[in-house]
């Protein structure tokens, strides 16, 4: 190849074409849309698993976590506590914003459940002082809503994941007449109001929630199965 024909192929695939290529292909791998696309899925959330957590690549993490496939899921999360699995990495804004996104894309039932325990572990450590959650992430009503409209009143306070929601809307709740700042107050009041909501019986989630927000979907229903499966 002579040097002219050279630096053309090298301006045609430049390190930054070819970096927008392979993000390109991981992102329709991760979309899960075909049964070789879930393979290569799991195949990277093992490779992840494999790796550990750290501060440099949990954001990697958190991006499968977009993957509507709980066989993706599960080989990301191993035997670990998918409540715990997050919890080294310190609470930071765009971890809270992160988690608070994908409560927003999902819709109620629309995402496995280890998968959304994964995103309240992160939120259950951000706010355990609800005071200094607030000054890394501002929490609005509407995250408030999006939250909880993943409660499912039918399987009452004891299921894990209604738990820890409703712990979580509690330390928000506290925060009612404790501050000055009238956007905080506002949304303490509404996590109050979810509360009651959620423990009368007489009373409909929709009435406290915008309903728009609370239309259900079917995760097991979305999903594409793999044809091969790893084993530990």
């Amino acid at each position: 190849m002579d040097k002219k024909t050279e630096k053309v192929v090298e301006e045609q695939w430049s390190r930054e074409s070819i970096m927008e290529t392979e993000i390109q292909i991981i992102e329709n791998m991760i979309g899960c849309r075909t049964v070789e696309a879930v393979e290569a899925s799991i195949s990277y959330a093992h490779f992840l698993h494999l790796s550990g957590l750290s501060n440099d690549n949990y954001p990697l993490f958190l991006k499968l976590l977009e993957v509507e496939n709980h066989w993706v899921i599960d080989a990301m999360l191993g035997k670990k506590d998918p409540f715990l699995l997050l919890s080294p990495i310190p609470p930071n804004n765009y971890l809270i914003m992160q988690a608070f996104k994908l409560l927003t894309n999902w819709h109620p039932g629309g995402i496995y459940p280890k998968t959304l325990a994964i995103v309240l572990g992160v939120l259950q450590a951000a706010y355990a002082s609800p005071k200094d959650g607030v000054k890394i992430y501002k929490t609005s009503i509407n995250d408030v809503n999006n939250l909880a409209k993943h409660l499912n009143k039918e399987t009452g306070q004891e299921e894990a994941n209604n738990r820890f929601i409703l712990e979580i809307l509690d330390r928000f709740g506290s925060m009612a007449g404790t501050t000055a700042d009238n956007d905080i107050e506002q949304m303490a009041r509404q996590a109050n109001s979810i509360r009651t909501f959620f423990f009368d019986k007489r009373k409909k989630m929709e009435d406290v929630i915008p309903q728009v927000l609370l239309v259900k979907s079917d995760y097991v229903a979305k999903e594409t199965s793999p044809e091969q499966l790893y084993s530990d």
